[in-house]
């Protein structure tokens, strides 16, 4: 029972790592109807960051921590900007974006390439050598922090999404951008604000990651990509609360996996649900039909 609830709690963190990033994810497809490869990129370079700003630079790691979020947020309002926008205020198709967010994630990672190299770092941790032991097992307070901070965050953007004058535009601008607009919604605006929170909590979900495993690598970004798109297709893509669903049912389904019948076969049965989820309800699990005026 002791090793089940060892599993249970990896799982929640992993899946937790998932589900903040899939936000991101959602929230730029349920805007601009476009899938944004460059955002498992941005989870790579705000654990970057922090190791620049906290172990190369010195600074104190808390505030390594918050400089390192909003400078991510920040690095994703100026690529949406400089890449994205000019190619949507030009009316060119998405896929055209979608071949710019590619590109754009590959320049990001050959940056950090030449300026980081290639090999492993160890990565600083807020809270070495604490931990709480339940049932025989110990949980660390990085694993701790990670669950209860996802499920803050999480509580704090539905509030943020349904509560506020900003929240609301938002949500209008991904019922019906052009609407928005003529009814006095700067739809340039919220785009940025869309890319800055997804980017930053992109960011938290990259730092806690790596303190999670000690290290960081220029392959993190490309390693959860997969995964976390896998977690927002799950859920239904351009529902955040989906994508969330779907990361922790794949955290969870990956570390069961790995634990009771290998290593070899932790992504199977992961991508094997999200299959069948897709052959029965193709919209996912809370994703909706959409009708489009042609």
């Amino acid at each position: 029972m002791s090793s089940f609830l060892f599993y249970t709690v990896n799982g929640l963190v992993l899946g937790s790592t998932y589900a903040l990033t899939s936000i991101g994810y959602s929230m730029v497809y349920g805007i601009l109807e476009l899938v944004n490869f460059t955002h498992s990129t941005v989870y790579m370079v705000g654990a970057y960051l922090f190791y620049i700003l906290a172990v190369v630079a010195g600074l104190p790691m808390w505030a390594a921590f918050l400089l390192a979020v909003f400078m991510t947020g920040l690095i994703g309002v100026l690529y949406e900007r400089l890449t994205l926008r000019p190619l949507r205020v030009r009316h060119q198709p998405k896929f055209a974006m979608l071949i710019c967010t590619i590109g754009t994630s590959i320049v990001l990672q050959n940056i950090f390439f030449l300026t980081m190299g290639s090999e492993t770092h160890q990565y600083p941790s807020l809270f070495e050598g604490h931990y709480l032991r339940v049932g025989g097992f110990n949980i660390t307070a990085v694993q701790l922090v990670i669950i209860v901070a996802t499920a803050v965050l999480l509580l704090a953007f539905t509030l943020f999404i349904n509560h506020t004058r900003v929240g609301m535009a938002m949500q209008a601008c991904a019922q019906d951008g052009e609407a928005a607009g003529l009814m006095g919604i700067s739809v340039d605006n919220i785009v940025s604000l869309t890319f800055f929170i997804g980017s930053a909590m992109a960011a938290v979900a990259g730092v806690m990651g790596c303190m999670s495993y000690r290290s960081v690598d220029i392959s993190i970004g490309t390693a959860i990509g997969t995964k976390t798109f896998a977690s927002t297709v799950l859920g239904g893509i351009g529902v955040f609360y989906g994508g969330v669903v779907g990361g922790l049912v794949i955290g969870l389904t990956e570390v069961y996996t790995a634990a009771y019948l290998g290593s070899n076969y932790r992504n199977i049965p992961a991508f094997l649900i999200l299959i069948l989820i897709l052959f029965l309800k193709p919209n996912g699990l809370f994703g909706k039909k959409t009708l489009k005026k042609v």
